[in-house]
């Protein structure tokens, strides 16, 4: 995984992927059986705008998932082979996803809470083997979701975690164009993900909110060389 990278995730149709990919986004991400979210839009058309993506454009699919054989098969019908594990999977299921599909690379999330780190930490130690990075993101206790939450979190817990980890950490959860480079400048991810932060009022993608947010982003990660 690139240092730098930018996740755009929740995309809702064709025009909006192509927005986003015109402002030079890289990574989108399309959120497949939730738990407490409603998807965006259906698995068959998420496939057909992941076919018109250009070289370059990595699409991956955000899911909570726990089974690898189900993992598989949603990515296999998507057509992507990156894949954010946001459940409550545990080692042996990773595992099982290395030995039937090697070649998938894994984002496991790490959700943080008000009193989890140490929790954290073990998942860590135990999931390192087998996943090719990490996303930490917020859990809000009003409504149960651990992410597109929009809220931040304790961005120490997320820098504590990219200092253990020995695979890249994305940061996501709350981010905006007015806090993502003070939020890189403190956890020091190798990537920031962005969902709720930069959609308008109508729950689309803001083209100038998405701008604002990369060229923050950059800066922020260009303070880090």
């Amino acid at each position: 995984m690139i240092a730098g990278v930018i996740h755009v995730a929740g995309i809702i149709d064709q025009a909006e992927a192509d927005m986003l990919v015109r402002c030079q986004v890289e990574h989108l991400g399309f959120p497949f059986e939730l738990a407490k979210h409603k998807e965006d839009l259906t698995q068959e058309k998420a496939a057909k705008i992941i076919r018109s993506l250009k070289p370059g454009v990595t699409a991956l699919v955000i899911t909570y998932l726990s089974e690898a054989k189900e993992i598989i098969a949603l990515c296999r019908k998507l057509g992507v082979s990156y894949v954010q594990l946001h459940g409550d999977i545990s080692a042996e299921e990773l595992a099982g996803l290395n030995t039937l599909w090697p070649a998938l690379r894994i984002i496991k999330s790490l959700v943080v809470r008000s009193d989890n780190l140490a929790e954290l930490e073990r998942q860590i130690e135990t999931t390192a083997p087998y996943v090719d990075g990490y996303i930490t993101d917020t859990f809000d206790p009003g409504t149960g979701a651990s992410g597109a939450t929009g809220k931040t979190h304790d961005w120490t817990v997320s820098r504590r975690l990219v200092k253990l980890s020995p695979h890249p950490v994305i940061l996501a959860g709350g981010l905006i164009p007015g806090n993502v480079r003070e939020a890189i400048r403190q956890v020091r991810p190798s990537g920031v993900d962005v969902h709720t932060g930069i959609e308008g009022p109508d729950g689309r993608k803001s083209k100038s909110l998405t701008l604002d947010f990369i060229t923050e982003a950059k800066a922020g990660f260009a303070k880090l060389r």
